[in-house]
């Protein structure tokens, strides 16, 4: 009983981190999950197993479509270098938001320096705030359902019982 509660609020956290960068976000509810999988044994695995998969599929998924996104666009790959170094730094420097404004102001600052106009670069930089809102919303749906998966496997196996 107490792994459950642990686990409920390792991915009430892991949830809320998919939203705040400075909490872990799908992967701890991912971790939390393996845990309750190695303690309840048996049929709990299934439930692990699904839970983990869909984390796995949203961590590629989280990368792959707003990148596939900004490619699209006529971002370059060093101007998402650039945008990525400066969210690390951001990260640091600013609490809680640092990495989406470090994010945000890296690629603006590349693609001025890239196209040498204040004005064109702009568009890029929108494009560059929709490909995180889809990469946080991708993350948060992956930790929902799992957590939603491991509930129902909790459900399931004390219904069994």
């Amino acid at each position: 009983m107490w792994v459950n509660a642990l686990v409920a609020i390792a991915c009430l956290v892991g949830i809320i981190g998919t939203v705040v960068p400075v909490l872990p976000g799908a992967l701890l509810c991912a971790g939390a999950i393996l845990i309750w999988g190695f303690v309840e044994g048996g049929h709990a695995w299934w439930f692990t197993a699904a839970a983990l998969l869909v984390v796995a599929l949203g961590a590629v998924l989280k990368y792959a479509i707003p990148g596939k996104r900004l490619k699209a666009s006529g971002v370059p790959w060093w101007v998402l270098f650039v945008g990525g170094v400066a969210g690390i730094v951001g990260f640091f420097l600013i609490p809680v938001v640092g990495l989406f404004i470090g994010f945000l102001l890296g690629i603006y600052v590349a693609e001025i320096a890239r196209l040498q106009s204040v004005a064109s670069a702009w568009p890029t930089t929108v494009e560059a705030m929709k490909a995180v809102g889809i990469s946080t919303m991708i993350d948060l749906a992956a930790a929902v359902f799992a957590t939603a998966i491991w509930v129902s496997g909790v459900a399931t196996l004390a219904l069994a019982k």
